[in-house]
């Protein structure tokens, strides 16, 4: 059993998960999943419960500005990206879940960078195309939202199938993530990848000896995880290092496990087959890092190359994909996408054993990994063709959903984005390929010490809420989700993806101690819902299993691809006081 499938096993063909999708298995390409609630609240028109919605005029105001004072950086960067009108939605979150293929569970709306996948590079974001007016190659994403007509599972449902579903524990893989590993090192390299095998192992352990969400459990698990994986990376990096090889960058962020709880799924839910859609393809490619031996060090560097170059071509073939929607026939796939990306990658494979040849043993079969395929996120589950692991099952049909998380996508009217500046000085310009989250998915399992009230109206943006809202005629409903405003100065990542950065003082402003006040994100999404679907209670975020839609759970994420000039200019309009765009 290779490295690559066993750290995938938590997310891979456990029964749980082969009931779930046996009918999807059993299908042709022609037929998919649609996933229907079996608990609810007793009647097929049943909605989300209207204990998650409030009307806007019971919440208090509660926003309180901070007052600026005389070195305050006042202005304003507004950047256009539009409201995904492309389309490019996934269940990929990339920051919080690096490596992990379909990690959220959930749909995000993607604007911005458009070749990001759980999987990208610094460097293929760098080189990608972008929604935004502006050229600013920064990806910013969140859930969707959904109106949906169909049962959803009702809280009480929910509270008992997560009392008797144990959690499973997910790792971030890590082998193909590494450069060019040096012959020297190799061995060494091996030995602490086995060990996140072991780490995980335990860890998963002893959180399945728990039922239900125990947040204690888990965060005391995934904190004693976390920390020994972060050690471990840190080794893994200093052994290819002192080899010759080239340092790694970016290992911290696979450092944060999960608890999945998405064996709810069965308990709730049943699958019924419908007619299959096209949505959202993505490219499938096998591993390369992971499949190469030790490599001499005279090769080092054009390996290194090749491996980058191979990360390009996909993230290449992926925006065509996106680019291209509604053009994305069998034939059209083929000609443009996956024959010319096969002739490059067998071109590319051969350069890589080239080069380890020159210098010692020639690696044979590369040319085995060539091929790829583009899963059309269509009902079969996203196997990587090199492993025969199961990961969770694909968005299905035209509504891309995925269990509990149904019914039709709402686009946005709007999307603000907005750079601010701080309260009490000047801002610097945040470091290029900053990671930054805001709210936390999962309060349930985890807790809520993230979690934050983002839901309002418009025309009422003194106060926030934590539930649904419902609007008076005329206004729209919005989620502001502010990111946080200070940074370490150091870092453009952690080990928990929030360690680098903080929020401003709510009362102050002020940066805490360490900390320098950066560019600070702002996102206002504003959508246009029917007032008699919000008074019964159907619209809802895509969330988690565990979480039910949980208004509680909204959250935004966001990785800083702009410019360094970009960046400065950002930063002096901040401080010059000006509303820039």
């Amino acid at each position: 059993m290779s490295r690559r499938y066993r750290n995938r096993r938590s997310r891979g063909a456990t029964p749980t998960r082969l009931a779930l999708v046996a009918v999807v298995l059993a299908a042709t390409g022609a037929l998919t999943a649609t996933f229907v609630s079996s608990g609810g609240k007793g009647t097929t028109d049943a909605a989300t419960s209207l204990s998650d919605y409030v009307a806007i005029e019971r919440i208090r105001p509660n926003v309180v500005a901070p007052r600026t004072g005389p070195m305050a950086s006042t202005g304003r960067f507004t950047v256009d990206c539009g409201t995904n009108r492309i389309g490019k939605f996934s269940p990929d979150n990339p920051v919080a879940q690096p490596g992990v293929r379909n990690g959220a569970e959930h749909v995000h709306d993607f604007v911005g960078n458009l070749a990001i996948t759980a999987d990208s590079s610094d460097a293929v974001l760098a080189a990608s195309g972008t929604t935004c007016v502006n050229g600013d190659r920064s990806s910013y994403f969140w859930p969707v939202v959904r109106i949906d007509r169909s049962v959803r599972a009702g809280a009480r449902d929910v509270r008992r199938a997560l009392a008797a579903t144990p959690g499973a524990v997910v790792c971030p893989t890590v082998g193909d993530r590494l450069p060019a590993v040096p012959v020297s090192a190799r061995a060494a390299v091996d030995r602490r990848l086995a060990e996140f095998d072991r780490l995980e192992a335990a860890a998963d352990r002893r959180v399945r000896g728990t039922r239900g969400a125990d947040i204690r459990v888990n965060n005391d698990v995934l904190n004693w995880l976390r920390v020994r994986r972060a050690a471990t990376l840190t080794a893994i990096g200093d052994t290819i290092r002192a080899a010759g090889g080239r340092a790694p960058t970016g290992l911290v962020a696979l450092a944060d496990c999960d608890v999945s709880y998405d064996g709810i799924h069965t308990r709730l839910h049943t699958a019924h087959t419908t007619a299959a859609s096209a949505a959202t393809p993505q490219v499938t490619c096998p591993s390369v890092r992971d499949r190469l031996p030790g490599v001499p060090r005279p090769a080092l560097a054009e390996v290194d190359r090749g491996l980058a170059d191979l990360d390009r071509q996909i993230a290449e073939a992926n925006q065509r994909l996106v680019t291209s929607r509604g053009a994305g026939d069998a034939g059209f796939v083929e000609n443009a996408v996956l024959g010319p990306l096969r002739a490059k990658r067998t071109a590319l494979l051969k350069r890589i054993a080239d080069a380890v040849g020159r210098s010692g043993a020639r690696t044979e079969g590369l040319d085995a990994l060539a091929p790829c395929t583009v899963d059309r996120r269509s009902g079969q589950p996203a196997t990587p063709p090199t492993t025969g692991a199961s990961p969770l099952p694909e968005p299905q049909g035209p509504n891309l959903e995925l269990p509990n998380n149904t019914g039709r996508i709402l686009r946005p009217e709007a999307v603000v984005i907005e750079y601010r500046g701080n309260a009490v000085g000047k801002v610097v310009p945040m470091p290029r390929f900053l990671r930054e989250l805001t709210g936390d998915a999962k309060p349930t399992s985890r807790g809520p010490a993230n979690a934050r009230a983002t839901w309002t109206c418009s025309g009422f943006g003194d106060r926030l809420s934590d539930k649904y809202p419902i609007c008076p005629a005329g206004s729209r409903v919005q989620r502001v989700q502010d990111f946080p405003g200070c940074w370490d100065g150091r870092n453009t990542d952690s080990a928990n993806h929030r360690d680098h950065v903080a929020f401003a003082d709510r009362s102050t402003g002020a940066c805490p101690q360490g900390f320098t006040a950066i560019p600070q994100v702002r996102i206002t999404i504003s959508y246009d819902i029917p007032r008699g679907v919000q008074r019964s209670g159907r619209y809802a975020l895509d969330s988690f299993p565990e979480e039910n839609h949980n208004p509680f759970s909204d959250h935004n994420d966001f990785v800083n691809v702009n410019s360094t000039r970009t960046m400065e200019r950002i930063a002096a309009c901040l401080n010059g006081g000006r509303n820039c765009r």
